[in-house]
């Protein structure tokens, strides 16, 4: 298949019904229904179909939302123009790969952009007329920001930076933004906080995948998101300057808002709770614990027949996307620093870290092991880390935990390091330690390989070797309904 560059959400979703199982669902309701089904399916269906829901309840039809954008591998790898067909771990390379030769290209302005299809100002905005949901059910309300991008510019230089924040909707022309400390976007609403002004900022909600998979990136202090989305695109995303802000808009993107972000000081909101991606309440049931900052809206534009994207956090047993991006990264990482003959590389929910190696000499799994925890890609906010042989694929969670149950005496093999980075999000930490902002925690290094001192001595694998195994899922694939074929 020839890789495509989507403009929009709408491209991607006509180019994933190809590719993937999707399913249209009629009726449902904003509140809770939607993200339940959302969250089951995740949950129940391996590599779960694209969702789109349509006629939401209280909504006209075309006011749509869509659901599981990213849930199945090969849904991402169609974002980044990569062949749908290769192996989860094939793909976790080619990812790493085309992300780290990507050239910055900047955006390029037009004149005629689909967002401005309707235009509103003043008192005419209105963010309730579009099905913002609550997804879970002690949320502290709806949330229209999660499948979104935030836009705003350093004062001090020409640096514009574009990050995804969760935003609730508080008033038809107020949403609540919730930016962890040290995230650029809050790092440039300071710089204007401090000299008691408003910050001017953009957001959009439903876009093309790749900007949005970009606003996610950990992009370093300077170099703009927007210019790094080009790159991978191959050519420029097209952007319209916004009225108000003069800031850069997504031209394809279905909603953007214009506004300001006032000093906390001035005006602020409780923020939350919110189902966050560990599973658990932001701030227990109180929400963050203070007041937040907020957007006051002075513009909002939309396509005709609008598409929200969901991406409210599921709980780790539901993959939101099922690809990992970071491991790609770490690999990278691990090379770079000298680890010698990784054989792959795979991240499960956050928490769980798999990196598969051929073992060359003694030590070599535990350089591996404390080199996880080293690299940036995997520093902050892990709990275990697996090393396995390269017999294991570190994307089975099948063969990691056969690995972890036969290769790991708990005596010799488990290694606990204290005083890592994590975050506030992490349900685990103590109420003294978030008390003294101590946001640290340990980490468990399972040896999962064969001891290398007598590894020549260890039993042999039974399993059926994988050519045998590929032989006869092709020759009964008309009998058996094996997954993914």
């Amino acid at each position: 298949m020839e890789a495509e560059v989507f403009d929009d959400l709408r491209q991607f979703i006509s180019a994933a019904k190809k590719v993937t199982e999707w399913r249209e669902i009629k009726g449902a309701d904003w509140n809770l229904e939607i993200g339940a089904l959302i969250e089951t399916t995740a949950e129940l269906i391996p590599q779960p179909p694209l969702l789109v829901f349509d006629e939401i309840k209280g909504y006209p039809a075309g006011y749509r939302i869509l659901g599981l954008s990213f849930g199945a591998y090969k849904r991402v790898a169609l974002t980044l123009g990569l062949p749908p067909d290769r192996t989860k771990l094939e793909l976790v390379r080619l990812a790493s790969r085309k992300i780290r030769s990507a050239r910055p290209i900047p955006p390029e302005e037009v004149s005629r952009p689909p967002v401005m299809e309707n235009v509103m100002t003043g008192s005419e905005v209105d963010l309730f007329k579009f099905p913002a949901l609550r997804s879970h059910e002690g949320d502290g309300g709806r949330y229209l920001g999660t499948g979104d991008v935030v836009i705003n510019a350093d004062p001090d230089s020409s640096f514009i930076n574009m990050g995804t924040y969760r935003m609730q909707l508080h008033e038809r022309n107020l949403l609540g933004l919730w930016m962890s400390p040290g995230q650029h976007g809050r790092m440039i609403c300071m710089k204007y906080w401090e000299k008691g002004k408003s910050c001017p900022i953009v957001a959009t909600f439903g876009q093309d995948p790749l900007t949005f998979m970009a606003s996610n990136s950990k992009i370093p202090w300077g170099s703009s998101e927007l210019d790094y989305v080009g790159g991978l695109r191959g050519r420029p995303l097209e952007i319209v300057k916004g009225p108000i802000t003069g800031l850069p808009i997504p031209a394809h993107a279905e909603v953007a808002i214009e506004g300001e972000v006032p000093p906390p000081g001035e005006a602020a909101r409780d923020e939350g709770p919110f189902g966050e991606w560990p599973g658990y309440y932001s701030g227990g049931t109180i929400g963050t614990g203070e007041p937040q900052p907020v957007i006051r809206i002075k513009a909002l534009y939309h396509r005709n027949h609008p598409i929200l994207q969901d991406e409210a956090p599921l709980w780790p047993g539901a993959y939101r996307m099922d690809l990992s991006l970071r491991a790609g990264l770490l690999w990278d990482q691990l090379e770079s620093a000298g680890v010698q003959d990784v054989a792959g590389v795979y991240d499960h929910t956050k928490y769980l870290w798999v990196v598969a190696i051929k073992q060359r000499y003694a030590g070599h799994a535990k350089q591996v092991g404390h080199a996880v925890i080293a690299a940036s890609a995997s520093a902050r906010h892990g709990r275990y880390i697996v090393v396995v042989d390269e017999d294991i694929d570190p994307t089975n969670l099948k063969e990691v935990l056969w690995a972890m149950m036969t290769r790991v005496d708990p005596k010799t093999d488990i290694e606990v390091v204290e005083g890592c980075w994590s975050t506030p999000l992490d349900p685990r930490m103590t109420p003294e330690y978030k008390a003294q902002r101590n946001h640290t925690n340990s980490r468990a290094i399972f040896y999962a390989v064969r001891p290398f001192v007598w590894r020549d001595k260890f039993p042999k694998v039974s399993r059926t070797k994988p050519e045998l195994r590929a032989e006869v899922v092709e020759k009964y694939k008309g009998i058996l309904p094996f997954p993914g074929v």
